[in-house]
């Protein structure tokens, strides 16, 4: 049994997967990409990233592995003691630690771990089964062109009928003429006299509709009900967050500190495992939250991270 099994489970259902004593695997939400000098369309995926500062034991990942494997919880957090002392050991021999289906840990010049995730799984279940694909140029140009020049080699000639004097014929036209003159004046006389009912007709109608409108009366004895109009509440899934406490108590004094530093801090929902986040602000796009996280990392707490949840 290994670790690393487990954790690439729970990435496919939790945005968090905290390894006791080691870190925090985290993902994040990426929409689907085109690379137009490529002509290459990526689908939407879960980046993972690393996170050696979350350390504390918030109890999912011991748990699935305690039922996965009908174990104890406490067997199973000695068994993840056992796999991260195991790691640090390859760290420290080799510069390198690689996990299946993860990624790939090394050290870097300061002793500090480098993460680089694996491109050959996706983590989003609503992407099963997509994969890019490369999508080859239309040419639309180049075949104007082709059709162009073969025009100009194959120009159309049209070379007129000749046709055998038949006398009969306009004589024929002669009477087509005629008769048609002779319809063209009834039908004349016919339109006219429609011409004349339909006014008649109209100038009636509009005379009686005039007499119903003098004649009626409006009254409102029942007023209909106010309308209430419900505003839908915007959604802000996306939470810079500056702590997960499992003290409420603490959850609460960080974030009466937080809100005397001027931030829009606030408590979020608690989590199964009953942590309570408290995050700097939450927004309504990713975008707005990656440029929030980006300033309090570099002016207030390295440590800030992204949490994507849904409402």
């Amino acid at each position: 049994m290994k670790t690393e099994h487990y954790i690439s489970q729970l990435l496919f259902r939790y945005q968090c997967v905290t390894v006791p004593g080691f870190g925090a695997f985290l993902s994040e939400i990426q929409s689907a990409q085109h690379i137009e000098s490529a002509n290459t369309f990526y689908p939407p995926k879960k980046l993972v990233s690393f996170n050696s500062n979350l350390k504390n034991n918030d109890g999912l990942l011991a748990n699935h592995i305690a039922q996965a494997e009908k174990l104890s919880y406490e067997k199973a957090v000695e068994i993840i003691s056992d796999d991260v002392a195991s790691w640090k050991n390859t760290l420290v021999a080799d510069g390198k630690l690689t996990l299946k289906n993860i990624g790939d840990l090394t050290l870097n010049s300061e002793k500090n771990l480098v993460f680089s995730p694996t491109e050959q799984t996706n983590y989003l279940k609503e992407a099963f089964g997509l994969t890019s694909f490369v999508s080859p140029v239309v040419k639309r140009e180049i075949y104007k062109q082709e059709a162009e020049k073969f025009e100009e080699k194959a120009p159309v000639q049209f070379t007129p009928e000749k046709r055998a004097g038949r006398s009969y014929l306009k004589y024929a036209a002669v009477i087509a003429v005629a008769l048609m003159a002779t319809g063209t004046i009834g039908y004349k006389l016919f339109q006219d006299r429609v011409e004349q009912q339909t006014l008649v007709v109209e100038t009636e109608v509009r005379q009686e509709v005039q007499n119903k409108i003098q004649e009626a009366t409006f009254l409102i004895t029942n007023p209909l009900p106010p309308v209430t109009l419900t505003v839908k509440e915007e959604k802000l899934p996306y939470h810079v967050v500056a702590g997960v406490f499992r003290s409420e108590e603490n959850a609460d004094k960080a974030l009466s500190e937080l809100r005397d530093l001027g931030f829009k801090a606030r408590k979020i929902s608690p989590t199964r495992q009953h942590l309570h986040p408290v995050v700097y602000g939450s927004y309504a796009t990713h975008s707005a939250a990656s440029q929030a996280m980006n300033e309090i990392r570099s002016t207030q707490n390295k440590d800030a991270w992204l949490l994507v949840k849904k409402q």
